[in-house]
């Protein structure tokens, strides 16, 4: 863990209490050195999962491989990120990886119905046994029924996880 401020180190005792003594402390940071930061990490071979709180973490937001914007109310402005998560939800963060887990899984899994579907479908029509005008019903169909399957399958993963 490496903690990179813009801010002066005045607070640096205090973090070393919370997070640990064992916990980079960067301070005086500009924004282009939390990105350049995170490029020499990422050029060392390391996957970087970058918080940040505002504007000036939107450059290194978007360079790490998972940028996470903390917000604190919805109106608010919010860098460019893969998430964005109030502060006041931050505690909920693993139900969040999990939910991405499973979403990824289900998303996998629908890409597999739909090409054992396109291939049946694909196999009826090679052999003349599917004329054309079934072939323009059922090839909307699929689209439709893979995606309401995602849209329901997303919507219970995240009732499950109690993300609302």
């Amino acid at each position: 863990i490496v903690v990179l401020s813009g801010d002066e180190s005045y607070e640096s005792e205090k973090l070393s209490l919370e997070l640990g003594r064992d916990v980079d402390l960067k301070f005086n940071q500009t924004p282009f050195d939390k990105r350049n930061f995170i490029k020499e990490l990422q050029n060392n071979g390391e996957v970087i999962a970058m918080f940040g709180d505002g504007l000036n973490d939107a450059g290194a937001l978007s360079q790490s491989d998972a940028g996470i914007s903390i917000i604190e109310n919805i109106g608010s402005f919010s860098p460019a990120s893969d998430i964005i998560i109030k502060s006041n939800r931050l505690g909920e963060l693993n139900k969040l990886f999990n939910f991405s887990k499973q979403s990824l899984k289900l998303l996998k899994l629908s890409l597999m119905f739909s090409l054992f579907y396109n291939l049946i479908g694909l196999s009826f029509a090679v052999s003349g046994n599917l004329t054309p005008l079934v072939a323009a019903i059922l090839m909307p169909l699929s689209s439709v029924s893979v995606v309401g399957f995602v849209t329901l399958g997303i919507y219970l993963i995240a009732k499950i996880n109690k993300l609302d």
